[in-house]
């Protein structure tokens, strides 16, 4: 192995990403921009995106030694064989699902990329192993339990008044009227540029509250209108929460003190959504014909995403607008309650 293909096959992504031709190599200057383009680039992908490509190209390097040879320069024979061995492993490693293994395939292109290499996974090596194992081992995407309207406001109705009872209930409401990520709900902040981690803002209105959000589609608006009822209300909801918690700078949604009287600076882990959603689908008692550990595994922060979707009796292009898709297909993913023959082509072509 070569010394040049060792050092690549190791270097993280994003520091062989960027370099100076030789000719201008050692202007201070431009060291300076050099660096500050790598930050944009790093910056391309979201830091949890970053991170699993990262883990790809060490697992796939590791792979690669582990076989006698070298990951660089791409080899779509030996990625065939890479593919299948995540499918059909033959050590005590378990199988991978098919999704897995196209998430593996994007971060093993991406970091070939930053190498300036470019991998072709339409490459019949490549392309013919993964139609394979897709025909063999693919399944149907496990879909969440969509939350529905009568079953946000039974979850609601289980939480306090008190400061994190006021937190929890305006996350639940604004999670599910927005047909938010758990992700963008907890990276809300009070204004625009409040703090460097912040994934947008707020902007509350007389007839609402404007969210701009930097998501995973890039930049959008969602409008959250106010409810029928202060009960019910998300935006009612969040004005409690911002006025007696005395929020008017940083993160939204924060931690609280130990004895529950005082919001802290700290904002909140995404993952608070996902545990706040599971305890109240066993407090308000949802699907109780199940035994509590698959109750817990059919409710995730995309239950709130679903919920919106399946219960909006609007047309299908403002949820999709809403929820941020590109496609009406995807939205309709979402929509585990919908009339699927509202439409009949059957009919109207004559038959």
């Amino acid at each position: 192995m070569s010394k040049n293909h060792k050092s690549s096959s190791t270097e993280p992504a994003s520091d062989k990403a960027l370099t100076l031709p030789s000719s201008v190599a050692g202007s201070g200057t431009l060291d300076r921009l050099v660096d500050t383009a790598r930050d944009y680039a790093k910056a391309s992908t979201a830091e949890n995106t970053n991170k699993a490509y990262a883990t790809d190209w060490k697992h796939f390097a590791r792979w690669c030694r582990l076989k006698g040879t070298d990951p660089l320069p791409p080899s779509p024979e030996m990625i065939g064989l890479y593919i299948a061995d995540l499918a059909a492993p033959t050590g005590p490693s378990p199988a991978l699902s098919v999704s897995t293994i196209e998430r593996r395939l994007s971060g093993l292109a991406w970091n070939y990329a930053q190498r300036g290499f470019a991998l072709d996974r339409k490459e019949r090596h490549i392309a013919t192993v993964l139609a394979g194992i897709k025909r063999k081992h693919a399944r149907p995407p496990a879909q969440k339990e969509a939350i529905l309207a009568e079953d946000i406001l039974a979850m609601v109705a289980t939480l306090g008044f008190d400061l994190r009872g006021l937190r929890d209930r305006s996350i639940l409401l604004l999670g599910y009227a927005g047909g938010l990520r758990r992700s963008e709900i907890v990276s809300l902040d009070a204004h625009k540029d409040d703090t460097p981690d912040s994934g947008g803002w707020i902007d509350i209105l007389d007839d609402g509250v404007l969210l701009t959000l930097n998501a995973k589609t890039g930049w959008r608006e969602v409008e959250i209108g106010r409810g029928s009822s202060d009960q019910t209300c998300p935006v009612h909801a969040l004005e409690q929460w911002l006025h007696f918690a005395k929020i008017d700078f940083g993160p939204i949604f924060t931690r609280t003190s130990r004895d529950g009287k005082r919001a802290l600076e700290a904002r909140l882990n995404d993952k608070h959504v996902a545990r706040l959603i599971k305890r109240c689908v066993l407090d308000a008692g949802l699907r109780a014909d199940l035994p509590e550990k698959e109750r817990l595994a059919l409710f995730s922060g995309h239950s709130l995403r679903a919920g919106l979707a399946s219960s909006a009796e609007v047309d299908e292009r403002y949820v999709q607008k809403q929820l941020g898709h590109a496609s009406a297909e995807m939205t309709r993913r979402y929509q585990r309650r919908r009339d699927r023959f509202r439409v009949n082509l059957t009919k109207a072509a004559g038959l």
